[in-house]
């Protein structure tokens, strides 16, 4: 049986976060591979400004280059909606029926888990690996009540947390603070040479 941990979202940009989400999973869950998912346009940033597809996956490539990690573009080459509901089907039948799939996010998305689209019905078809996040607490009682059985299928991952995130990133770098180190290396070059995040004038 094949352990695939799957992480999604916009990278806009990848930075260090989510390359220590994947490691730390990877190791702790003993998975076989884990694969980073782009999303096309998730309903949640729908009308809001998304660094074009284009430049999202030249920055992942650049990213997993030199890492253990797998780049898979299903969802941003499908049709819309991009939810996790209907991108776990397609990766079922990329991977077949006997994987074993945990979706990876921070605990800030575990927290927000009653906004996605049908959270139950992805909870059918995976299990939760959730890497803690500085001052996010999980009101336990609420989530339950929103999505039922939830606890049950989250294993919690241990070690250093970040408080990064690609908002605070594009914030950071609007500001006209550098990005260096925040980013892999070569994502930060091609942010630099792109001028992509520039302050805004």
């Amino acid at each position: 049986m094949q352990r695939i941990g799957l992480l999604g979202g916009t990278f806009d940009p990848p930075h260090v976060g989510h390359l220590w989400l994947a490691e730390t999973a990877r190791e702790q869950l003993m998975l076989d591979e884990v694969v980073f998912l782009p999303v096309g346009l998730p309903p949640h940033k729908e009308g809001k400004a998304i660094t074009a597809v284009s430049h999202r996956l030249a920055m992942l490539q650049l990213a997993l280059a030199d890492s253990p990690f797998a780049l898979n573009t299903l969802d941003v080459q499908r049709q819309p909606p991009h939810t996790t509901v209907t991108l776990l089907p397609l990766l079922r039948q990329q991977y077949g029926p006997e994987a074993a799939f945990w979706w990876l996010i921070g605990a800030d998305s575990l927290r927000n888990l009653p906004t996605w689209v049908q959270p139950q019905q992805i909870l059918t078809q995976c299990r939760l690996g959730v890497l803690p996040r500085p001052g996010v607490e999980i009101e336990w009682s609420a989530l339950e009540t929103a999505v039922p059985g939830v606890r049950a299928l989250v294993d919690w991952l241990d070690g250093p947390t970040l408080a990064i995130s690609a908002t605070t990133v594009r914030q950071w770098a609007r500001a006209g603070h550098s990005l260096r180190y925040l980013l892999p290396a070569a994502v930060w070059h091609y942010v630099r040479d792109h001028a992509l995040y520039r302050r805004e004038s």
